[in-house]
């Protein structure tokens, strides 16, 4: 990931300060958030200290922003697609949120686009998430990125909190372009995979899709109407996604008795972006894969099973887009129907074995 190094050095919280940073200087770790909250009796309590990075102008505008969706499938960040998302957002006010880490993304985009500021939010605690200063600095972002780290943490932290309200008013009211990649990636569709009990590999998925580590969440979260019915993952061919991603949809038709579900997977330093318009592009060096059951859900997935889902050998089919430069191929997640500059295949899976024709 960009500046991977930055991320591992532990950073010192500072005392209070209330800065307007030029735009030559460089990022300032602070210690934000309101002095007190109400709690459920109205009396006050001291509010707990949040760390923020600012590059750039610390005072809030508003500029005109355009909806989208960036999906980065982790690894080192594909700059084409981050500059998409930047410009995106002219002039604009920039957060990305994280539960870990420190400031790598705020020079490297701050210096890519034309932006008012890049702030990095550490969002580490359910307490934090559900600060009013915390949800209002997302709230005024012209562009919103989740950056990798651990998706549990997300979900634990970030569900049902004023957080995930903030990130729900920029997609759905705001209109504004959001994004993520790796875990930030991995909680962006209405369907994701929590790893409430760690990873899963695509071996343990396929050899028993109802295993402890199978943890699925549904419609509780981020909640983004291109991506309903649809489950996302990252590091796909490099971790060898493949057989997870179709247990994922196996257990979204079994579970939820979806007649039609939908997984993008995302190589390593790979990006699809989704434009206003509803038109999704992948950008980078890698591939990015689009699946959809075929027709019926699979023929055996219960727990302490091998998972079969075979139908006559066609039982997901899918798409694969080597990503560019300037952004290849196309398709429309609202119909999930055109697809275009790519390859098609299936995937079928006998007694826990994945296959492609």
């Amino acid at each position: 990931m960009k500046k991977y190094l930055q991320n591992l050095i532990p950073f010192f919280v500072f005392p209070i300060l209330l800065v307007a940073c030029a735009k030559n200087e460089i990022t300032t770790p602070l210690k934000t958030g309101a002095i007190s909250e109400k709690i459920s009796n109205g009396a006050l309590k001291p509010a707990p200290a949040v760390v923020t990075y600012l590059t750039g102008d610390a005072a809030d505008v508003t500029t005109t922003a355009k909806p989208g969706l960036i999906l980065m499938g982790g690894g080192t960040d594909v700059d084409a697609a981050i500059k998409w998302f930047l410009q995106r957002a002219p002039g604009g006010d920039v957060i990305v949120i994280r539960s870990t880490g420190a400031d790598g993304y705020n020079q490297y985009m701050y210096d890519m686009a034309s932006v008012n500021s890049v702030e990095t939010i550490i969002i580490d605690s359910r307490a934090k998430a559900d600060l009013s200063s915390v949800a209002q600095k997302i709230r005024n972002a012209e562009a919103l990125f989740i950056a990798g780290g651990d998706q549990w943490d997300y979900v634990n932290y970030w569900k049902n909190s004023a957080t995930e309200d903030a990130i729900n008013y920029l997609l759905n009211t705001k209109k504004v372009t959001i994004g993520g990649t790796s875990a930030g990636c991995a909680v962006l569709g209405n369907i994701y995979f929590s790893a409430q009990n760690g990873t899963v590999t695509s071996v343990q998925a396929l050899k028993d899709p109802y295993n402890r580590y199978m943890a699925l969440g549904q419609n509780d979260f981020i909640s983004s109407s291109l991506l309903s019915n649809t489950i996302t993952d990252s590091h796909f061919t490099q971790r060898d996604r493949q057989g997870r991603l179709v247990t994922f949809l196996a257990r979204m038709m079994k579970d939820w008795n979806y007649t039609a579900v939908k997984g993008i997977g995302i190589d390593e330093q790979t990006a699809v972006c989704i434009d206003e318009t509803g038109l999704g592009k992948v950008y980078g060096i890698n591939n990015a894969y689009f699946l959809q059951n075929e027709n019926l859900g699979p023929e055996t997935c219960l727990s302490g099973t091998t998972l079969t889902w075979n139908r006559s050998l066609l039982a997901v089919k899918a798409y694969k887009i080597t990503g560019s430069n300037t952004g290849n191929g196309s398709f429309y997640p609202a119909t999930w129907l055109q697809f275009a500059g790519g390859i098609a295949y299936h995937y079928y899976v006998n007694s826990g074995m994945l296959s492609q024709n």
